[in-house]
Parts: structure tokens; sequence; C-alpha cells
């Protein structure tokens, strides 16, 4: 009879001094009979994750038709139908903080708390959160239970102004105390699975991290079941192709100082690539159980990004201030925006955990600083509760406030269906203490 593998087993190798190892999947050796549970008795892990874009949305193609599970999906909401019984929109909801355009939507669906407000510049503001940002309370509630607290990447670099941490970060430990995120998918990967030699190691260094516990993968294989031993080599594939992707002359060797394969082409970031790259590089970190806190942040708040696959060849900010209604090319953005959240999305439900998916035991907030971008209103925000939760959530459930609610109530919602038991989330205006039941299971 095969010995139950611990959840928590690691791969560690070395090559000349440099430290990697690979975490496992979870594994049927390591659940019980039924796939629900781990074999030493804990549930499977929930995670807790944000997913961000910047500058918000059209809200006429955004608010579907009908509520309840008999929505119909509007053209913004479109690309995530094919992952539909897992996204829950959330509507009429306000942002009930403060209302200064980008600095309080901000904060306030990431905190529950208006803005703090460091100085001035120009004609506007400079604020950092005041408190901590909901994807560190999850980090809080999960502390210790897996190697890295949190978790944090973005897509489209930084392309804001000087307007504070709040433009720059998404999430927060604290005033002026951001956890930055990490653009270059090359340095997340070293990150996650152990950085290569250095610079004098270079001449042994044309191994991969997977070369470098060969041995261990081989004994380990002796050790699990048949299934087992095919999901691992589906594991260790789908690194083998990241680095394989990853990879420019000796990039598995040495930590980039730039994007390598995602670096700019003729100007143009590759914001669908990259995307898709991060996608898979969580989702591996998610399936490893290396954290179960996240945030991904396609673009910041008052992006300046070119989405230029929509045809822009303005920045998103500047288009959502110039461009005359009804601003065709910022709504082609923000299909094209929900597209890429529908890759993220897709790469988790199409990783199995279990007798599920990671979609399926996740609990993703994604949002925005703003409900519409041409007006910088803060009113019917645009909020998606995704994933099931490990079954607290329902999933494809269309929830429309009847009386103009505090935006709140989702953030308090998602972090209830991931397991977190808090009492309230927000302060002041912004504070809330019910979650909307209507999305739990």
């Amino acid at each position: 009879m095969l010995k139950p593998l611990n959840r928590r087993t690691v791969l560690r190798g070395l090559l000349g001094g440099a430290a990697a190892g690979i975490a496992l999947p979870a594994l049927d050796c390591m659940l019980n009979g039924n796939g629900t549970a781990l074999a030493q008795g804990q549930p499977l892990p929930t995670r807790f994750g944000v997913w961000f874009w910047g500058n918000g949305v059209r809200p006429e193609h955004w608010v579907p038709d009908g509520v309840g599970l008999g929505w119909s999906p509007r053209e913004e909401l479109a690309p995530l139908q094919r992952v539909r019984d897992y996204v829950s929109p959330v509507t009429g909801l306000h942002i009930k903080t403060a209302q200064h355009a980008h600095h309080s939507g901000m904060t306030g669906i990431m905190t529950g708390s208006r803005y703090h407000q460091l100085g001035t510049t120009r004609d506007t503001i400079v604020t950092t959160f005041a408190t901590k940002s909901v994807d560190q309370l999850a980090a809080d509630h999960f502390n210790g239970q897996t190697p890295f607290r949190s978790l944090e990447v973005g897509v489209a670099r930084f392309h804001g102004t000087d307007e504070g941490t709040t433009f720059q970060h998404l999430s927060h430990n604290g005033p002026s105390n951001p956890n930055p995120a990490e653009y270059d998918p090359a340095v997340f990967f070293d990150r996650l699975f152990g950085a290569g030699p250095t610079q004098p190691q270079l001449a042994m260094a044309r191994r991969s991290v997977l070369d470098l516990v060969n041995g261990r993968i081989t004994a380990l294989k002796t050790r699990v079941g048949a299934s087992d031993r095919v999901r691992l080599d589906q594991h260790f594939e789908s690194i083998r192709a990241i680095e394989l992707r990853l990879s420019t002359e000796g990039a598995v060797c040495r930590r980039p100082d730039r994007p390598g394969d995602y670096a700019d082409v003729e100007g143009r970031e590759q914001l669908q690539e990259k995307n898709a790259m991060m996608s898979q590089l969580m989702a591996l970190a998610l399936a490893c159980d290396l954290t179960r806190s996240f945030s991904v942040m396609f673009s910041c708040a008052g992006s300046g990004v070119v989405v230029w696959p929509a045809g822009a060849q303005n920045s998103m900010h500047q288009m959502c201030h110039d461009e005359g209604l009804p601003q065709p090319t910022v709504h082609r953005a923000v299909v094209f925006i929900m597209e890429r959240l529908g890759d993220f999305l897709q790469t988790l439900r199409d990783t199995p955990e279990g007798d599920s998916n990671l979609l399926h035991n996740s609990s993703i907030l994604c949002t925005t600083e703003l409900a519409d971008g041409k007006t910088h209103s803060n009113e019917d925000y645009p909020i998606l509760v995704c994933g099931r939760g490990g079954g607290r959530l329902k999933g494809g459930w269309h929830y429309r406030s009847p009386n103009s609610g505090n935006a709140s109530h989702a953030p308090l919602t998602a972090l209830r269906g991931a397991g977190i038991g808090v009492e309230a989330f927000g302060t002041e205006a912004g504070r809330v203490t019910d979650a909307i039941v209507e999305l739990l299971a």
C-alpha cells in the first residue's frame, strides 16, 4: 500500500549552491477517498484574490439584463460567458467613503475606508491607503499556512501619475506601505521556484529548475499511483513549457533585468501574452499551495496603458476624458480587458484540484476604481465576485442592490466566501457588517 504524501511536500535541489524547489499540486495520495479533503483530514484550501483593472467601464454595456440566475450579459461581460457559472456580477452599489476621482474609488473598494491624503500636486491630491487592503486582511487570516504570505503581480506596467501609492499599487499593508506588484514573468518564476545560478556559475547553468530536482522526481514517481504519475507528468510539463517560453539566451540561469520575451514590440506592450503567462504562473502557485492570498493588477488606477489591440492610440485614462460619447474605443478596450480576465479565470478553472478545480476553491474580487471613466462617477460600481469559495459561494448570480447600497458589502462577501470570518469591513461611512446573502451558498 502506498504511503500518503504530506500536502507540504517540496522537491529541492542545488546547482553550484543555488537552491531550487518544486512544490507539488494536490495529488490523489494527498487527498481523502472522495477528493474533497486532504488525507490528513484538513479541507482543501480556499484562496482569496483580487483582479483589478483601471479606469472603469461603459455602464450601458456593463450592467447585465435580469437578476439572479437569469441574467444575460451585455457586451462588456460577454467575454466571461465561458466561466459564467463562477461569475457573479454585483451592481447598484455605491462608494460611500468620499467622492474624489480615482482616489476615493480605489481606497473605498480595496479598504472600505477614505483615502489618507499626503499632500497636493498640480490640481489634484496625493494619497495613500489609510488601512490594509482587503487582500492583506486575507493574508492575515492565512498567515503561516503557506511559504508566501501573499503574491502580487501586474500586467500593464505602471503608467500612472504622481498622485501617491493609491495610483501605483493595489496591495497595501497600511499608509505608504504597499506591496509592489511583480511585472516581470521571469522574475516571478524565479521567486516561485528558486532563482537560477549567479553570474560565475553560468557555465554550469544550462539546466532548468526541473533538471535540478530530476532525481527526486524519479524517486517520487515510485511512491505514487498511476493517476498521480500522470498528474505529476502534466505538472512538470507545465513548468517546463513556462521555462521554455520565458527563456532567452541563458534566461533561466539569471534574474533578468527586463521582461525578456515580454518586452515591448514596436513600442507596444504584449498585454495578452503577458497576462496569459502571469495567469499560468499564478495558477501554478495556487495549485502548489505556495500562497492563499493574491492580487493581479492588470492596469493601475488612472492608468495610462494604451490598449492597442482594441484600436487605441492614446492612453486609457486620456481616452476616458477625451473620446466623445458613446466612447467606442473605450468600450472596445474594456471588452479586451474582460477577455483577459476571462483568460485568468479559465486558467484557474482548467487547473484540477481534488474533485473540482482552483476556481471552485477560490473567492476573487474583480473590480476597478471608477464606475464610469468618462464622468469619474463612483455610483453603480462595477464589481464581480468570482469563484465558488470551496462551496461557500453560489456562482453565476447577478445581485443588483435595490437601494443604492454600500460597495463595501462586496469585499466582505468575497472574504466570507473564502472562509474568512471577519466581523466587518471598512470604517466610518464605508463600514458594513453584512455580506450579500444572495451570493452565499
